[in-house]
């Protein structure tokens, strides 16, 4: 399967630039699979399309303020993107300028309250980084710290919340996961009172956020490995919706990736910790999830392939030609899909 077919031409103005002002009033385009109909509608309305026993599953990540600038001992401008946490105070970084930090390079932030030391270089080019400091470090990141805006993204961004969800619990991400931005306290609440069950699954946003598909066929293209968890109760919650025979809809490719990675073959799952390679395109038969809420993903992307084998290739690009032509934001700030 050539990349090239999941490629889609976009007009730069309808990538979304800053977030709207009320996260539930972005538009949603809701697609029946069976049906293969599309509707379109405000996010609010999702709660019409969610039944009494069906079970929501999101991903409670946190986005740290991973994008920090400093200095080399020479003087020189650098920029650290922190993407994992390996162990302790080393961190997986993206570094710039690349070809200037070196193995033994040290760094300063911050005036000398963060210091770092490249101690490694890793496949694909990111480096292994120690860092040393006095205090706590999350807080030192979100004294010096920046969000980690994509690279498509060039407004500022005003508000530090709005690239996060409301329900953000544990630090880690390198980029937020971007389906549950639209959910407002009051949505969840409604969501609840109509007897739909909220779970929870932690992935760590990582890498694989910034890194374009470089093969020719899909098959070949290798995942990133981002870090999961799943608590019992949550597990517990997921495993009783199956068995009531009532829908279990992912908030977003990341909760889609946590689900199908940990699920047996009849979809039930354990409390479980671990890191996910899971490619899902075309030809992927989903042991989990039975719906999905995300954004609209970019042109030739591994989530714009993920969504395709969930609902269909050629009936998926219909849809993205036709968010196109009705003018629906793109991307992280931008609007949503229901694939019901």
């Amino acid at each position: 399967m050539k990349v090239s077919e999941f490629n889609y031409n976009l007009p730069e103005e309808l990538i979304a630039q800053v977030p709207i002002e009320k996260r539930d009033k972005s538009r949603l385009m809701v697609l029946n699979k069976e049906k293969q109909t599309i509707e379109h509608k405000q996010f609010k309305d999702i709660i019409d399309y969610l039944e009494e026993g069906d079970c929501i599953v999101r991903n409670n990540t946190k986005v740290i303020p991973a994008r920090i600038y400093g200095k080399k001992e020479t003087g020189a401008n650098v920029e650290f993107l922190l993407l994992k946490n390996i162990e302790g105070d080393i961190w997986e970084s993206i570094v710039r300028p690349g070809n200037k930090l070196h193995k033994g390079t040290k760094v300063i932030f911050g005036d000398g309250i963060l210091e770092a030391e490249i101690i490694d270089i890793m496949a694909g080019g990111t480096r292994k980084v120690k860092f040393s400091y006095n205090g706590i470090f999350n807080e030192i990141l979100d004294q010096i710290g920046l969000m980690p805006l994509p690279p498509y993204i060039h407004e500022e961004l005003k508000d530090r919340d709005r690239y996060q969800t409301v329900y953000a619990k544990y630090n880690g991400s390198a980029a937020a996961p971007t389906a549950g931005l639209h959910f407002t306290p009051e949505l969840l609440q409604d969501i609840e009172e109509k007897g739909i069950k909220i779970a929870n699954v932690t992935l760590h946003v990582g890498i694989g956020t910034f890194r374009p598909v470089k093969e020719d066929e899909v098959e070949k293209h290798e995942m990133h490995s981002e870090h999961y968890y799943i608590k019992k109760e949550d597990a517990e919650k997921i495993n009783e919706t199956r068995k009531q025979g009532k829908r279990i809809i992912a908030v977003g490719t990341t909760s889609c990736r946590v689900l199908e990675s940990v699920s047996d073959e009849k979809g039930m799952l354990k409390e479980t910790e671990g890191d996910t390679e899971i490619f899902i395109y075309p030809g992927y038969k989903f042991k989990c999830i039975d719906g999905l809420i995300t954004n609209f993903h970019l042109p030739q992307s591994t989530l714009l392939m993920l969504v395709s084998a969930l609902a269909g290739k050629d009936y998926i690009m219909g849809a993205y030609e036709e968010a196109v032509k009705e003018k629906y934001r793109f991307f992280s700030f931008g609007d949503a899909m229901f694939i019901m």
